[in-house]
């Protein structure tokens, strides 16, 4: 278990996601409006590349004969059946305290940061720096 430097944020742009493998595991990284955010790469219905499919919103509660579409770029597909997760937590759109996939702490650290160091993580931004993944 450690934190691995994955890329510079300059590399992963907003409403953009790259694909790692760190110490054996494949997993997604995502920038949503600024915010990182990290899941493995692997639908818990049959396994497909969960970060491959397509970045969406979803559908949204509302009243009768009304359609409220939301949180675009905060959901992901699953390329295989279509399955949803929120990529902010990990959880299904069809059942949020059952079906979920795992999520890693993302952080943004200076560019002379030291493997060593300890910090605090939630979600910053930030102009210059790398983006680490804490598996």
């Amino acid at each position: 278990m450690g934190r691995h430097l994955v890329c510079s944020i300059d590399e992963l742009p907003p409403d953009n996601s790259k694909i790692v493998t760190l110490e054996g595991r494949s997993i997604g990284i995502f920038n949503i409006k600024g915010t990182y955010y990290a899941l493995k790469n692997s639908c818990p219905h049959q396994s497909a590349q969960l970060c491959k499919g397509k970045v969406m919103g979803v559908m949204l509660p509302s009243g009768p004969d009304e359609y409220t579409y939301g949180r675009e770029g905060e959901i992901i597909r699953c390329p295989w059946h279509g399955w949803e997760f929120d990529i902010t937590n990990g959880k299904s759109i069809f059942d949020p305290s059952k079906c979920l996939v795992k999520t890693y702490d993302v952080e943004v650290v200076s560019q002379d940061a030291e493997e060593s160091l300890t910090v605090e993580t939630y979600p910053i931004t930030m102009e210059s720096g790398w983006i680490a993944v804490t598996i």
